[in-house]
């Protein structure tokens, strides 16, 4: 098997990665996804060993062939390759690396040019769909040299306009999956909708933002990332694709009023991170959307005919024209065409090391050999995975090893820590523990692990303060307002749990203990729907962590009354204490830890907490930390193992005085 291989490397549209003929590539899937996860350098996060770039949009790839389909020229496989692990996804498709297929193939012989412009019917493999795509070729030679400009790329290029032709159901069967233009899921309308790329479509408003934010400001947001990601796994269940928590699709999209009758304003996410422009695919779905009546981005009715539609994003606009027609009393989208550019980055040899073709077995002993495994309980862009994040950016050069973070949500935390609490005591797998996964969840349930018996403590890492809020029309300016109002109007206000067993549950079963108040809970997947829903009044009041709430608080779009703790914050100075409120005992600080599995050798762990309580003398980790909602707190093992015995049994007398039933969750979780 060569380990030489012929690569052109182009950037297209707004995305950029590797172009290769078919026949460049090793015979059979598995070796052909080994060589493609090589050549991005999938396994590190900033992709450092191969041409990758550290992010979803420049770790793609581009196979291209003489086509088998009737009537196509090219058949276009795309490859979503990991970042950070070793995958290659195929089910989505990509526009705008498809402006670069026909250039590629013309110049690599495939396609013979005109003189002038030249049409290459292209199919695409991933969804079945076909394109037209017109390239400028003067003298029969493509030309990259041109005035067009596209939003998000430095200077201008040559034309290629991009004709999608039935891509309208390509991946699904069906425009909409789920049989309706709009489904009500965790309290929010959604539309789900196969045009290009699956996309399931939320109006900003109902997540609590305007829709005009930097993709930025969207990404600090880790409450509101947690919210669209938990809609996205229950949309590609809802639309036939199953569990997508390790698949880029459905892709989610946030949209807003545009700034006329004929544009409307997107925010697209890859799925984790909001894009820095905008995908073309994810554009023509917004678009046919946008363009057709009864979905939660409908514009105005349109006729049958040609329309000039722009889908306005952070780096600009996406101009398409859109064709309608009417079948019987419905109004479909016929085609849709929009203008790109491309251009060749370089040409030549890519040259991959042994690994990339080891079996897969081998090559994950040679991961376990060389790289630390750092289990994260809750899913990627939320406070825990932030925090770990930047400890295990640190600790690599410190240990001579590749930390890679792995995100293993489910249960309240008891997924990630059984598999922690079962791996191989050497120190190659850690967990980045919290109260909720090592005091009050085993408080509160009988699980499958021990949070003492089953882990050595490595260290402290920090701790956050947890906050009061309400939302803003609740009457209440302060505490003791609202516990009269809870006294004297049982049954008026719900406050939202971010699950049984989540400190945002048991800080409002003791306030409720310590202020003699009954409040109805409402019981949801994680934090961030939790508090998503507070902001938007379905429910009233939430204990959440200041890291979950403040961007809620500072937006307006929650009030904090209290922090339950000993002190005031620094960011927060008008907010009182509980219980200089008047409601005393409710001190609950959410802190986090680093686990190793039991067993592991002591003088591992002693090495893995000199280089945490290095890390976390940093400047730079404080003040990222900070700006976090978080504090840093290094410590020895001892004091983390002193930590979860005390508020093991602290939130044991609280589940005890509180009458909150026990359950055995390990089915629930095998199941």
């Amino acid at each position: 098997m060569s380990k030489i291989i012929p690569c052109v490397l182009m950037r297209a549209g707004t995305s950029r990665g590797p172009f290769f003929l078919r026949e460049w590539l090793p015979e059979g899937d598995e070796a052909r996804d080994q060589a493609l996860i090589g050549a991005i350098g999938a396994s590190d996060p900033l992709q450092l060993d191969g041409v990758g770039g550290g992010s979803t949009l420049n770790s793609k790839v581009a196979i291209v062939s003489r086509s088998k389909e009737p009537g196509c020229d090219l058949d276009y496989l795309f490859a979503q390759v990991g970042v950070g692990h070793r995958s290659v996804d195929t089910r989505p498709n990509c526009g705008n690396m498809l402006s670069g297929v026909a250039p590629f193939a013309i110049e690599q012989g495939l396609i013979p040019a005109q003189d002038g412009t030249t049409k290459v019917r292209v199919h695409n493999v991933n969804t079945g769909a076909r394109i037209d795509v017109t390239v400028r070729t003067p003298a029969g030679r493509v030309s990259y040299e041109g005035d067009a400009r596209i939003d998000g790329v430095a200077g201008t290029g040559a034309p290629i306009l991009l004709d999608f032709l039935d891509a309208w159901g390509a991946v699904t069967g069906k425009v909409f999956p789920t049989g309706k233009r709009i489904d009500r899921m965790q309290g929010v309308e959604v539309s789900c909708i196969d045009a290009a790329m699956p996309l399931m479509i939320v109006r900003a408003t109902d997540l609590g933002v305007s829709g005009r934010e930097k993709p930025v400001a969207l990404d600090a947001d880790t409450a509101l990332l947690e919210r669209i990601e938990s809609l996205r796994l229950e949309a590609g269940l809802r639309m036939g694709l199953g569990d997508v928590s390790n698949s880029v699709i459905p892709k989610p999209v946030l949209v807003s009023t545009g700034d006329s009758d004929s544009s409307i304003t997107s925010r697209y996410f890859t799925p984790r991170r909001c894009h820095a422009s905008h995908a073309v695919t994810g554009a023509i779905g917004v678009a046919s959307a946008f363009a057709l009546p009864g979905t939660v981005a409908s514009g105005v009715a349109r006729t049958a005919g040609c329309h000039q539609l722009t889908v306005l994003h952070a780096a600009g606009q996406i101009d398409i024209e859109v064709e309608l027609s009417h079948d019987g009393a419905e109004v479909c989208v016929q085609r849709a065409a929009l203008v790109r550019t491309a251009r060749k980055i370089m040409q030549g040899e890519l040259y991959l090391p042994d690994y990339v073709f080891s079996r897969p077995e081998e090559v994950a002993k040679l991961a376990v050999r060389k790289s630390i495994t750092l289990i994260v309980p809750t899913s990627a862009g939320g406070g825990n995975d932030t925090m770990a994040r930047i400890i295990a950016g640190k600790l690599a050069p410190l240990l001579g090893q590749e930390v890679l973070v792995d995100n293993r949500a489910g249960a309240n935390g008891a997924v990630a820590s059984e598999y922690v609490a079962g791996a191989a005591p050497d120190g190659q797998t850690l967990m980045f523990g919290y109260v909720g996964t090592h005091a009050m969840n085993p408080a509160r349930q009988k699980l499958g692990y021990d949070p003492v018996a089953d882990f050595a403590p490595v260290g402290l890492v920090g701790s956050s303060p947890t906050l009061m809020v309400v939302h803003p029309d609740v009457p209440a300016n302060d505490v003791q307002a609202l516990v009269n109002a809870l006294r004297t109007q049982p049954g008026r206000y719900e406050y939202a749990s971010a699950g049984d067993g989540t400190p945002p549950h048991f800080v409002a079963a003791l306030f409720q203990l310590a202020s003699g108040t009954a409040i109805t809970g409402r019981t949801y997947e994680g934090a961030a729907p939790a508090i998503a829903d507070t902001a938007s009044g379905r429910t009233q009041l939430m204990f959440p962590s200041l890291f979950t709430a403040y961007p809620f608080v500072q937006s307006a779009r929650l009030r904090a009354l209290a922090v339950a703790g000993p002190q005031r914050l620094p960011g927060l100075p008008d907010v009182p204490t509980l219980a200089e409120a008047g409601v005393a005992g409710v001190d609950v600080t959410q802190w986090y830890g680093l686990f190793a599995p039991a067993r592991t050798p002591p003088e591992r762990v002693q090495a893995l907490n000199s280089a945490l309580n290095q890390v976390l003398a940093d400047p730079a980790v404080v003040q990222l930390f900070e700006r976090h909602g978080a504090r840093v707190e290094a410590g020895t093992p001892q004091m983390l193992g002193d930590r979860v015995q005390a508020d093991l049994a602290r939130w044991q007398a609280v589940v005890s005085q509180g009458g909150l039933a026990v359950r055995d969750q390990r089915t629930a979780i095998l199941e």
